[in-house]
């Protein structure tokens, strides 16, 4: 059964209302576009809207118009972008929206109205306005919430008798006694659609801010013979939104907050939920450990009994059962199951790191493939290779894979061991079983079972330091060890002391 056939259950239309500037932000980005865990603040309320599963979606725009629409095409294809004009307020941007909609096919049910810069909002708590809208078969009802602090916010006036929603008073012009009422509005609605488009008729601008007002369309319904109600949360977050950047960071703590405690429901250890920040794409899987200082975003996975931190930071970072990722930063890898990753590890995007493998402290990795219980422990780099199984890369290896013009690639077999400060020349090969040696630079392929070496003969020019550097600490050392060695040099035969 599709949506238009079961109104009762989800809304004919959602309108999202996101055309304004956010000039408080103070930023490039409009406001809308800005991110909480992971996504914009629109995508929230796209998501949330989405979740009711509405007949259309209308989301309404107007300040840096292309680049807002072209972001919720990535959210939703099917999403009517409408184009507020120059007429101010949210009754006129509904208005429109509304009308862009009929164009296509009139609009019967109901309509939710919400906002683009409301990111906590919830379809469970939108589902619940819903219901109680056709339950009782309102004309209009708000959604509100009641706040321990409900200055500056418009009051909800109710009938003492049944509760039905009166008006709405805003605070400047509210008595008193009106002000001491802590329900507010929170600017959320469903309207009966053909209520909705006849008062939006009779909607004016004749006021002192010169905005056709979306809260003027309650009283026009009451004074209809319609019924306008409400639905009230203590959840205040959920219709909480971000005005500038101290209410964005506010929001993102909060949200958080709840992602984490999700997860930790769920059979998650955050030993420190206050640093541990979780983006909503993540997922996580039972017995996870994540240690302070962790920041997982993206599409990062983490599997059963991995422990992840401290001081982590990956994006979009596949994490394989019991493996563990200490002190690193990430993005775009893959880390197979039993492996070992840092401390100080540097995991660039195409990393692959195959089961009971090992990157270890100071290393960094970029498009390379690691096989089963291979390591690359410490001070190094791997860039453009391919790594075998069982291979034991050395301490300071690198790949030096670029010629200042092409990327080339380097391919190590399994079974091989390298030591100590090998550079390898790319493009190079080197076969299974293969050794290097110390400080070994591998310009040429290295057949299976090989040793390849890099030997030149040392040279000691002996009393250099007292001739080159005089007066210095390192000469003064170097005459001491002098008279120290004559000093304990045996006599020659035949020869007598002083």
């Amino acid at each position: 059964m599709s949506p238009q056939d079961n109104p009762t259950t989800n809304p004919a239309a959602v309108i999202v209302l996101a055309a304004g500037a956010g000039t408080r932000m103070k930023s490039r980005t409009p406001k809308i576009l800005h991110t909480i865990g992971g996504i914009s603040m629109v995508g929230h309320a796209v998501a949330a809207a989405k979740g009711l599963d509405p007949a259309k979606l209308a989301v309404v725009v107007r300040h840096e118009r292309d680049l807002v629409a072209a972001h919720i095409a990535t959210l939703d294809s099917s999403a009517h972008i409408v184009d507020q004009d120059d007429v101010p307020g949210t009754g006129r941007a509904v208005q429109q929206a509304l009308e862009a909609l009929d164009a296509q096919a009139l609009v019967n049910g109901t309509v939710i109205v919400t906002y683009g810069d409301v990111p906590l909002l919830t379809t469970e708590l939108l589902a619940e306005l819903v219901a109680t809208h056709n339950k009782d078969a309102n004309a209009a009802t708000v959604l509100t919430a009641v706040l321990d602090d409900a200055a500056g916010y418009g009051r909800i006036l109710r009938d003492a008798t049944d509760g039905t929603v009166l008006g709405i008073r805003e605070h400047k012009d509210a008595t008193d006694a009106e002000r001491q009422i802590r329900e507010i509005n929170s600017g959320i609605y469903a309207f009966n659609a053909a209520v909705l488009r006849k008062a939006l008729k009779s909607v004016t601008t004749d006021n002192n801010q010169g905005e056709m007002y979306l809260t003027d369309v309650l009283a026009l319904a009451r004074n209809d013979g319609g019924r306008v109600a409400a639905v009230s949360t203590t959840d205040r977050w959920q219709v909480e939104g971000a005005n500038d950047r101290v209410q964005l960071a506010a929001l993102g703590t909060e949200h958080n907050r709840r992602i984490v405690e999700g997860w930790m429901r769920a059979g998650v250890s955050v030993i420190d939920p206050a640093t541990t920040w979780i983006d909503s794409t993540v997922q996580l899987a039972e017995d996870v450990t994540i240690l302070p200082g962790t920041q997982l975003h993206g599409t990062t996975t983490v599997a059963r009994d991995a422990v992840v931190g401290p001081d982590s930071t990956l994006t979009d970072v596949q994490i394989g059962e019991k493996a563990e990722v200490t002190r690193t930063h990430g993005s775009g890898a893959i880390i197979g199951e039993g492996s070992h990753v840092g401390p100080f590890t540097y995991l660039r995007p195409g990393t692959v790191l195959g089961a009971d493998g090992k990157i270890g402290a100071f290393y960094e990795t970029k498009n390379v493939t690691i096989g089963r219980g291979s390591k690359l422990s410490h001070l190094g780099y791997a860039g453009d290779a391919e790594i075998g199984e069982d291979t034991n890369i050395g301490c300071g290896n690198i790949t030096a894979n670029f010629d200042g013009v092409n990327k080339h690639r380097t391919k190590i077999g399994s079974g091989v061991r390298t030591g100590s400060n090998t550079v390898f020349v790319a493009p190079v090969n080197v076969g299974d079983g293969a050794f290097t040696g110390a400080g070994a630079i591998v310009r040429k392929d290295v057949p299976a079972g090989a040793l390849s070496l890099t030997v030149a003969p040392q040279r000691n020019a002996e009393g250099w330091t007292a001739a080159n550097r005089p007066g210095s600490i390192s000469a003064d050392a170097a005459n001491n060890a002098d008279t120290a060695n004559n000093a304990g040099a045996p006599r020659a035969a035949g020869t007598a002391a002083n």
